[in-house]
């Protein structure tokens, strides 16, 4: 089983502490999968493996311009995260799918391939680099953490996002430019998007989904393989 929640806009402090809550009870059995939407207020998020060159602005800047700033445990460098963006943070036991990390990142970035083309966006991978991509332009980025085979973090969709809050980081360690699913001309509602990526995720990961506790309107009861 998955479990799909939609948390709605949340500062991601809130979201990260219902993570780690989840993790811990998804470590323990007393949960299924779970993957949990959400949309964040504007926030620079910076990994494990960040470089401090990769943040452009001070904190002056960055207060005068209402984004947040917090250090992760996730993998990857720094990242934005804001309105418009769709945001989704996958806990899921890999003991019962593949033990392979590799693998588990690239099942990711098919979900998001497979969800875009549903809206007629062509995306796909760069090699050597982690993400997804249209035309060389990072669409959606991903940055994990993993204990004892339980996964946390997760990917970013840019959707309707305002791409210029981009220029406060180098994205991800990267010097490419970023695009959205609004600049590559779609329409598509966050609604749609989100049963789309639900779908993707359900069918790649062999899950059966149930509706969120929060009763947002995802419900899937097919049986993916």
């Amino acid at each position: 089983m998955l479990e799909i929640r939609n948390l709605g806009r949340m500062p991601y402090g809130d979201a990260l502490a219902i993570q780690k809550d989840l993790v811990e009870q998804r470590k323990q059995g007393c949960i299924p999968d779970q993957l949990l939407f959400v949309e964040h207020p504007h926030v620079i998020t910076q990994g494990r493996n960040g470089r401090a060159e990769n943040l452009l602005a001070g904190e002056a800047a960055l207060r005068s311009a209402g984004i947040d700033y917090h250090a992760t445990d996730r993998g990857g460098d720094i990242t934005y995260h804001g309105p418009g963006q769709i945001v989704g943070y996958p806990i899921l036991d890999l003991r019962e799918w593949k033990r392979d990390v590799g693998a588990y990142v690239r099942a990711i970035e098919q979900v998001i391939i497979d969800a875009l083309a549903q809206f007629e966006i062509i995306a796909g991978r760069v090699p050597g680099c982690t993400g997804v991509w249209v035309d060389g332009k990072k669409v959606a980025s991903i940055g994990i953490h993993i204990s004892r085979w339980v996964t946390s973090h997760g990917f970013a969709l840019n959707h309707t996002t305002d791409l210029r809050y981009f220029q406060y980081i180098v994205p991800c360690g990267l010097t490419k430019p970023v695009t959205s699913m609004q600049e590559l001309g779609s329409g598509a509602s966050r609604a749609q998007v989100l049963a789309a990526l639900s779908t993707s995720f359900a069918r790649q990961f062999d899950r059966q989904a149930s509706r969120d506790r929060e009763g947002a309107g995802l419900s899937y009861t097919e049986t993916y393989s």
